[in-house]
C-alpha cells in the first residue's frame, strides 16, 4: 500500500500560511576603479596585443560604458600611464652596491624587458611617455642610485638611464613585432635562420664578400644573447669617475 506521507505533507503545507517570497537584492556591480581599468587594459594587451587597446575595448571587458571610464581617466594616454606604472611596480630594486653595480643595473633592465615581453607591444607606451608616474619614477630612482653608487658622474648616470630604457623598450617592441609576423605563414621565411643564411651565402661575391663569409655570425644568437650583448656595450662603456660631457 502506498504511503500517504506525501499527501499529509501537502495538507500540512496548505494548512498554514507560507512565507511570501522575499525579493532578492540585485547583485551590485563591482565599482570601476583605476586598478580594474589597468587590469582590463593589461588583459587586452596580453590576449590581443597593444594595437587592440582602446577605451572601447576596455569598456567591453569591464561590461560598462565609456562614461564610467572617463570618470577616472583623462584619455588613452592616461591608460598608458597606468599600465606602465603597474609593470614598473613589479620591478624589484636592489640596495645599491658599488662592487656589483653593473650586475645590478643589468638585472633591473632584464626585469623591465620581461615585463614588456609579457604584454606584446606595450613598450610602445613606454617609448612615448615622460617618466612622471610614481612607480616609473621609483624605477628611475633605483637605476640612478645604482649608477651613482658605481661612481658615475651624475650627468653620465642620467643619460645612461635614458639610453638603457630606450634600448630595453626598443628590444621588447622588436620581439613583439617578430612574434606577430610569425603568425603569418607568408612571413615565415623572414624569421628562418637557415633561409637567411642561404640567402646571404647566395649573394653576389663581388658585392657582398663579408656578408657571404660571415652569414653564420650575422644570424647567430638565441634567447636574449643579443640583448645581453647590446646592454653590455652600454654598461661596460660607463667608466666611473669620468667627469664632464657624457
Amino acid at each position: 500500500m502506498p504511503s500517504d506521507q506525501p499527501r499529509r505533507g501537502r495538507a500540512a503545507r496548505h494548512a498554514q500560511p507560507q512565507p511570501a517570497d522575499t525579493p532578492q537584492p540585485r547583485p551590485q556591480r563591482e565599482p570601476i576603479t583605476l586598478a580594474r581599468i589597468t587590469d582590463a587594459a593589461l588583459h587586452v594587451i596580453a590576449t590581443e596585443g597593444y594595437d587592440a587597446l582602446t577605451v572601447r575595448r576596455i569598456t567591453h571587458v569591464l561590461g560598462t560604458g565609456p562614461s564610467s571610464l572617463y570618470a577616472h581617466i583623462v584619455n588613452k594616454d592616461d591608460i598608458d600611464d597606468l599600465i606602465i606604472g603597474r609593470l614598473c611596480s613589479k620591478i624589484v630594486l636592489p640596495e645599491p652596491d658599488p662592487a656589483l653595480w653593473r650586475d645590478q643595473i643589468r638585472d633591473v633592465c632584464a626585469q623591465l624587458r620581461d615585463q614588456y615581453l609579457a604584454y606584446p607591444g606595450v613598450s610602445r607606451a613606454a617609448l612615448a611617455m615622460l617618466p612622471t608616474n610614481l612607480e616609473a619614477l621609483r624605477v628611475n630612482e633605483g637605476m640612478l642610485a645604482i649608477l651613482l653608487a658605481g661612481g658615475l658622474e651624475p650627468q653620465r648616470a642620467a643619460w645612461a638611464i635614458d639610453s638603457l630604457s630606450l634600448y630595453v623598450s626598443a628590444y621588447a617592441l622588436e620581439r613583439s613585432l617578430l612574434a606577430q609576423r610569425q603568425k603569418h605563414q607568408d612571413h615565415a621565411w623572414v624569421l628562418s635562420r637557415d633561409e637567411l643564411v642561404s640567402r646571404f651565402e647566395a649573394l653576389p661575391a663581388d658585392r657582398f664578400p663579408a656578408i657571404r663569409r660571415h652569414a653564420a655570425e650575422l644570424t647567430s644568437g638565441s634567447g636574449h644573447d643579443r640583448f645581453d650583448f647590446s646592454l653590455g656595450l652600454v654598461i661596460d662603456s660607463l667608466s666611473p669617475g669620468s667627469p664632464g660631457r657624457p
